[in-house]
């Protein structure tokens, strides 16, 4: 349950989405833990580290109703960092959560979801309950146990009723909420 100690994480601020038929927002995600890691294709410790860390948290949690969710924020390079280049960095990693563009800010080279978050660089990770409060929030990469450890305990959490509605990410306007399953490695 939030309380005014654990205010609603903000909503992310998307030019375009990758990976999904529709755009996605936090309040359509209500109801479900949500692992957001916020990246640039030109970052080597993205690169490196990172994006295998998803991926790995894409396969061990498959089966569950985590919504894995990357963010590409682009605080430096601009140019080289294009929408078509994305989408060929996308299908060359094997990505296969939901990617969004951070929006630009206009007259600041920090984009809106970066600085709504308050992260520091990337690779940043944001874990966000199933009541939409920010759980645990880092800069860099943490080990893969602790990660871990922090998503099935999101998880585990008993489910909430979103409260999103009218939101295009939801059928029925609440935004049904799928069955948690057991999380096997």
């Amino acid at each position: 349950m939030t309380t005014p100690e654990t205010p609603l994480a903000p909503e992310l601020a998307i030019s375009e989405w990758f990976n999904t038929p529709v755009p996605l927002t936090l309040a359509g995600l209500r109801g479900r833990p949500v692992f957001l890691h916020s990246f640039q294709l030109l970052c080597p410790g993205c690169v490196a580290q990172a994006i295998p860390q998803v991926q790995r948290i894409e396969r061990v949690f498959a089966h569950t109703d985590l919504q894995v969710l990357g963010i590409h924020t682009v605080f430096e390079h601009h140019a080289a960092m294009s929408p078509i280049t994305l989408k060929a960095f996308l299908h060359e990693y094997r990505l296969k959560s939901p990617v969004g563009i951070d929006k630009a800010q206009e007259g600041s080279n920090i984009p809106v979801t970066m600085q709504r978050f308050g992260l520091r660089g990337t690779p940043s990770s944001v874990l966000i309950g199933r009541d939409g409060t920010i759980l645990h929030q880092a800069f860099g990469v943490e080990d893969d146990i602790a990660v871990g450890a922090r998503i099935a305990m999101a998880l585990s959490a008993p489910p909430v009723q979103s409260t999103a509605a009218g939101d295009d990410t939801c059928t029925d306007g609440r935004c049904a909420i799928p069955t948690p399953s057991v999380v096997t490695p």
